[in-house]
This record gives C-alpha cells, structure tokens and sequence, in this order.
C-alpha cells in the first residue's frame, strides 16, 4: 500500500481502539481497488468467515457513483449472540437481512446457475452496521476501506430452503423501526456469482449477507424483533 493508504488503515484502527469516530474527510481521491486493499490488510490475521454485501439498490449505487455493490468481510467473532452489548461499537445502526451460507464451493467465474446449487440454505438476520465515519458520511471507497462499516452480525437458528418472500420488519420494545420488502434485494444468485468473481472464489460453509431492503436506523438498548414470512429472531440489546 501507498504511504496514504497506510496513514488511513491506521487512522481507522485508532478509531476504533478508542472508540472515537473520524471527523475529517482526507480520502476522496481514494480508489476501490485501493480501498479494498486496506479492507484486505486491515483484516490481516482474522479468520475469514464470510462477507457482506453493501450497496445492493440501484438507488444506493447511483448515490455513491457506482454501478455495483460493495462488499466487506466477516470473521466469526463477529457472528454475535443475544445479548448485543452495544458499547462495544463506536456508533451502531441497524437494518435486517437475508443470509445464505454455502454448502459447495463457487469459482471465480460462477454463473447464478452454479450459485443457486451451492448454496445450503438461507437465514433471515440482522446487520450492526458500525462505521468510523461521524454521521455515517463517507465516500464509497472510504466505506469499503472501513470494511462496509461492517460490525457484527446476528443470524437465526432456523434454515430456510428458499429466498423467504415478503417483508422483512424491525422491531425494538414492540416500534416498528424499519422495513422493507425482499424482493428488493434481487437475484440473490446474480449477487453471489458477482461476489465470487470479485473476491476469487467463494468456498463451501462460508455466510454471505445479501444486504437490506430497509433503511438502516440507529440501535439502542431493548427487545430487537425482526419478523418475516421465514420466521422470527429476537436478541437483548443492553
């Protein structure tokens, strides 16, 4: 990495080591590929469960001048239980998902065809999303260099054969937060051809969430409910 690139992966580590947010924007002239090699170098020494998409509207993309969506990654301590302990992010939002975990390998070239028969089963979940960024104002390449402001995840027990239909609905202490209808996502098989021939391959027990059809909205303390057609998860934020 250049001499810049270093300066912000370390900028964005001292963030979060003292739970302090960049208010300063010095990287608009940073690239993608540059960005996801601070993603890559920043993820140094973890182990890599999986990835998160980002970006997957088409209104999100032409926001950020991009054609595409984004992606971070995820590591198994990531992968939380209820209850969240919500101090240990900088500045936690929220939003629901869908996730597919992997039972076969993709290859970099994978067609949807190949994607749809190697994925396992999908689980509804949910995204803290936690950005460096004060006011989760960035560029795009500085969102993908802070990892997709990705934070932590939650995921549901329960295995669905299919893509769950309808709505997916957040709930904290009984509000509606936030929602959104499923089919907003796209073709999850589209997604995951596209992420594989991003990321050189995709490999067989790896999670892979598909975004949010929802606005994502600030988390607090309470009873966190996401409802859908494929069932129910429920978590204690404190």
């Amino acid at each position: 990495m250049n001499p810049s690139s270093e300066k912000l992966l370390e900028a964005i580590h001292q963030a979060r080591r003292t739970k302090t947010v960049l208010t300063t924007h010095t990287q608009r002239e940073l690239t993608l590929e540059q960005a996801y090699a601070i993603q890559s170098q920043g993820f140094a020494g973890r182990t890599l469960k999986g990835y998160k998409l980002g970006l997957v509207s088409r209104a999100k993309q032409q926001q950020m001048g991009l054609d595409h969506p984004i992606y971070g990654r995820i590591s198994p301590e990531m992968l939380l239980e209820s209850p969240v302990q919500l101090a240990d992010f900088l500045q936690p939002r929220i939003e629901p998902e869908v996730a597919v975990v992997l039972k076969d390998d993709l290859a970099p070239n994978a067609t949807p065809g190949q994607a749809m028969k190697a994925v396992g089963g999908f689980f509804i979940g949910i995204d803290f999303l936690d950005s460096v960024w004060a006011g989760y104002r960035f560029s795009a390449s500085e969102v993908v260099a802070d990892n997709a402001s990705g934070g932590a995840f939650l995921i549901a027990a329960k295995r669905l054969g299919s893509l769950p239909s309808g709505t997916l609905r957040l709930w904290l202490n009984g509000d509606l937060l936030t929602e959104g209808p499923v089919e907003a996502l796209g073709d999850p098989y589209v997604r995951l051809a596209w992420l594989a021939g991003s990321v050189g391959g995709l490999e067989a027990g790896q999670v892979v969430f598909l975004g949010s059809p929802a606005t994502a909205v600030p988390a607090s303390a309470g009873v966190l409910e996401l409802t859908s057609e494929g069932g129910c998860l429920s978590a204690l934020l404190v």
